[in-house]
């Protein structure tokens, strides 16, 4: 059985369009013919002057030939049509092709990272800036839960907006990599809608129905700001030295005069009290003014700007000096180095300020975990962000610091010792700062703490980036 011909569009198959086209020409052809007949009636002319019926007939071969090139130019006409409209096609497929090829391109290469979530919480499109922010690799066709955990907090604004169409624009999220690294994003969401079509009207009185719009996925633009906020930090910080120094320089001078004279009639009194109540009175006066002068000196140390007079600073030679003198001080505690240590643009004075606090900080938390006190100085080279840094670790084997002082310990006035002014630390950060390095501090999992100072092996006029956190790992 032969195969039925596909249909029209319209319900008629090509078939049925061909005996359309043969019926027009064949009324075609026999209105000419007519017209012809009767122009020769009119005229006087008999139809076949030399013919008769029986006879050839010219005038009908002509009107057949007529007929058939007539038919034949419409069927040129329709397969030229038919040829244009396959180019058309063509051309319309290579453009959309060009056209999608080119949003992949786009997506592709922009600075912004790119997430496309449908709605069943699947990963459909993403770039490699979006997988370098998150720090995962591959992300694509995967859950966004599976990979980002049902807690994070990119996590939650990907459900609110897929299952409240909600929009967040411009807002900052942490986010934890897979390496333990603490990034700071800056993104913008929005829900992606498809149009449902709209109900039909009862009446014409009705009012028109509204869209019904449902969520169909989610889209996230996204920034890694996590350098950009840790120089932001840094500026701030800098900013607060400023006014701080400003602010309290008077003040604490006005404090070393008070204490330089009630410092002077203490020794009076002792000097002629005889040994008794009031003597021993004075020799406290005498104690307590002089741990305030200690504190309103490393105060004003700390608050006045600093004066940094670059040299190159051998500090292989400048952390054995500092080994050698906390050994000294501190005979009971083990003073290990290791390492490499290299020759750095500096003020030397101000880096061995910087060292001798840290590791007196360390000897001291070592000796009070009741064990036998170790202190290590450690150092390596790193080249991070296309610029090489000298990395100094002093660590202990103490009891480390408590997680809630972290954040704190290296504001001015902040210690947990008894006796401490809690400028130590303060005045290492800003020795750090002031040499476009950075300090922090951690403790290690085998127990105790250690800081770590970061120190570049070559200044730059302009504002540099401390290491990131994925670095000091």
């Amino acid at each position: 059985m032969t195969a039925p011909l596909p249909a029209h569009p319209a319900g008629i198959s090509y078939l049925g369009i061909v005996d359309i086209v043969l019926m027009f020409a064949f009324l075609f052809g026999a209105v000419v013919a007519l017209v012809w007949v009767a122009r020769r009636i009119i005229r006087g002319r008999p139809i076949r002057p030399k013919d008769d019926w029986a006879n050839p007939k010219t005038d009908t071969d002509n009107a057949s030939a007529f007929m058939a090139a007539s038919m034949q130019g419409v069927i040129e006409k329709l397969r030229a049509q038919e040829k244009e409209l396959a180019r058309l096609h063509v051309m319309a497929q290579e453009r959309a092709q060009e056209s999608e090829r080119m949003t992949e391109e786009v997506t592709r290469n922009m600075p912004t990272g790119l997430l496309l979530v449908n709605a069943t919480g699947a990963i459909s499109s993403t770039n490699a800036a979006a997988e370098q922010a998150l720090g995962l690799r591959p992300v694509r066709y995967r859950s966004y839960k599976e990979i980002l955990g049902d807690d994070s907090g990119l996590s939650q604004m990907l459900t609110a907006c897929l299952r409240e169409g909600k929009t967040f624009q411009r807002s900052e999220v942490e986010h934890l990599t897979a390496q333990g690294e603490v990034r700071r994003l800056g993104v913008t969401i929005s829900p992606i809608y498809r149009h449902a079509r709209l109900a039909l009207r009862r009446s014409l009185n009705d009012p028109p129905a509204a869209p019904e719009r449902t969520v169909s996925g989610a889209l996230c633009l996204m920034s890694d700001l996590t350098e950009l906020t840790a120089l932001q930090k840094q500026i701030r910080w800098k900013e607060n030295l400023a006014a701080l120094g400003e602010m309290s320089a008077g003040i604490a001078h006005e404090f070393k005069n008070a204490l330089a004279t009630i410092s002077g009639y203490a020794q009076m009194i002792r000097s002629e009290a005889k040994p008794g109540e009031i003597r021993d009175s004075s020799e406290k006066i005498l104690e307590q003014t002089r741990a305030l002068t200690h504190v309103v000196t490393e105060f004003l140390r700390f608050a006045k700007p600093l004066e940094i007079v670059y040299e190159t600073v051998a500090m292989d030679a400048l952390v054995e000096r500092v080994a050698d003198e906390l050994q000294e001080s501190v005979p009971e505690c083990e003073v290990a180095r290791e390492g490499k240590f290299l020759e750095l643009p500096g003020d030397e004075a101000l880096l061995r300020q910087a060292l001798v606090n840290l590791t007196r900080n360390a000897a001291e938390a070592a000796r009070g975990a009741g064990k036998h006190p170790r202190v290590t100085i450690s150092g390596t080279m790193e080249d991070l962000g296309g610029r090489k840094w000298q990395r100094i670790c002093v660590a202990d084997n103490g009891p480390g610091i408590p997680e809630r002082d972290l954040p704190k310990i290296f504001l001015p006035f902040y210690t947990t010792k008894s006796e401490g002014t809690g400028l130590g630390l303060a005045v290492v950060q800003k020795v750090a700062l002031q040499h476009g390095g950075s300090i922090e501090a951690r403790n290690r999992a085998s127990g105790g703490a250690e800081f770590l100072l970061w120190l570049p092996l070559r200044q730059e006029p302009s504002p540099s980036l401390f290491p990131s956190q994925a670095a000091r790992i």
